[in-house]
């Protein structure tokens, strides 16, 4: 079966929950001066439903309400869409190179760079949530795996959070890096787009082409297919191992056969 539909109390009813916040009041006042609902909250409440339905729910009810502050209220609905999933036509990145296990990683690298290989990473532009590239990078790693500092042949330079472009492409300059390693998790305005489309740039500039490290950006809100668009090598969303990173590193910098 390719054609589906979402489940929630019985297969293929349809029924989804959705949750945003509207920049409404649900917070009135009674005779005394307190915070209580009253008209506000129905005006809000109606306002989230009216959403809901130009969305397709129907029915839809609101299921859990909150002021977010005295000019904000989040929601909860839930209801039933009429929409079909064609998952014969869902594209995604399939994975183009075997996963390979740290001692196969080092073996790679050690036969066919003779030296180990440098991978410089951090998070760019304002961004101070180091968890994902920690996660790649840190021996501690995550999911089970240990990060790239574990792998005997890679040499990891973790610049951390809140670093400028002009800062990453001199550091990998300096490294002479081989792959550069960049995570975003802040996501504010498209922030993590735009910053990925800067550093791309920025290495493009300082870099011949056939001299350029290999770009790597990851994070829970990036697209998978936008590597061509962002102007980078492999783009990783959530959920990423250590190990595919290293084994992709192993598949485009040593290359197929020695990888194989």
């Amino acid at each position: 079966m390719t054609i589906v539909r979402p489940y929630g109390d019985t297969t293929g009813d349809g029924m989804v929950q959705l949750s945003f916040t509207l920049p409404l009041s649900s917070q009135g006042q009674d005779s005394k001066g307190q915070d209580s609902k009253g008209q506000d909250s129905k005006v809000a409440e109606g306002a989230a439903l009216q959403l809901a339905n130009k969305m397709g729910m129907d029915p839809a009810l609101v299921v859990h309400s909150k002021a977010m502050g005295p000019d904000h209220t989040f929601f909860v609905v839930y209801g039933r869409v009429n929409h079909l999933v064609d998952t014969s036509k869902v594209e995604v990145v399939e994975r183009d190179y075997p996963l390979l296990t740290p001692k196969e990683v080092n073996a790679a690298v050690k036969q066919a760079l003779r030296r180990r290989l440098v991978v410089v990473g951090g998070c760019i532009g304002t961004d101070a949530h180091t968890v994902g590239i920690d996660a790649i990078l840190n021996i501690k790693g995550f999911a089970g795996e240990k990060g790239l500092e574990y792998y005997r042949e890679l040499k990891v330079v973790n610049l951390g959070a809140q670093v400028s472009v002009p800062q990453l492409v001199e550091r990998a300059r300096a490294e002479r890096a081989d792959a550069v390693l960049v995570s975003q998790v802040v996501t504010q305005r498209d922030a993590h787009l735009l910053n990925t489309r800067e550093m791309s740039a920025a290495f493009r500039e300082a870099y011949p082409a056939d001299e350029r490290p290999l770009l790597v950006v990851g994070g829970p809100r990036f697209d998978e297919t936008m590597a061509g668009e962002l102007g980078v090598d492999r783009v990783f969303s959530r959920g990423t191992t250590p190990g595919e990173v290293a084994s992709f590193l192993v598949h485009r910098l040593v290359g197929k056969d020695v990888a194989a």
